[in-house]
């Protein structure tokens, strides 16, 4: 963690504020679903954008090991008691890009899951879908970041495999910078309580 913040430091000039993370992370050994996964299933399981549930395995250990890398190098985990600059945030993409883009049901942008969003179509037809829901969050994430469409082109339409996933990863983490964003503007909500929470931006206008 201190090399990738010292890689922010290069980058930007200056160390990061706040860091996001599209990870369950917690104050606890994660075990199991928590507070924070209930609160955020509740508000957006309607919208089909419940968490998954995690467990004693994944993240397990890898999300304690990051929380208290980050913690050494002063970023303390963001509870629902508030989230503190600088401070460490987990991000639940799939909920945060509903308030983003004012959808009322999850976005269908990972291309693995195509059969599933539309079972029966062509293989074509699906992609080409996929490559619009991706064009419709980078327009959104422009609106509020500058520069963002140039920085993330679509992959070609005859790209397959890990760079489809590499791109949805990409996206991800714009929209994690974007939820660090709005908490610094105190546009945000916390979804737990005082051993993790899981923030979700105040819808876009």
């Amino acid at each position: 963690m201190a090399a990738l913040l010292e890689a922010c430091r290069r980058l930007a000039g200056r160390a990061p504020d706040l860091v996001a993370v599209d990870m369950p992370l917690a104050l606890s050994p994660i075990v199991g679903r928590r507070v924070s996964d209930l609160a955020v299933s509740r508000a957006f399981g309607a919208a089909k954008a419940a968490t998954h549930s995690p467990s004693a395995l994944r993240p397990g250990p890898l999300a304690d090991k990051l929380r208290e890398d980050f913690a050494r190098e002063g970023f303390a985990l963001c509870t629902a008691s508030g989230a503190r600059a600088p401070g460490l945030m987990e991000v639940y993409p799939h909920a945060a890009l509903l308030a983003l883009t004012g959808d009322k049901m999850r976005l269908t942008y990972k291309a693995g899951k195509t059969t599933i969003y539309w079972p029966g179509m062509a293989l074509a037809v699906r992609r080409a879908r996929v490559r619009d829901v991706w064009a419709r969050i980078v327009a959104a994430l422009e609106r509020e970041i500058g520069g963002v469409a140039e920085a993330l082109p679509a992959p070609g339409a005859d790209v397959v495999g890990r760079p489809l996933k590499a791109y949805e990863d990409s996206l991800d983490a714009v929209v994690c910078a974007w939820v660090a964003i709005a908490a610094l503007k105190g546009a945000v909500r916390a979804y737990g309580d005082h051993d993790s929470a899981t923030w979700v931006p105040i819808s876009v206008p």
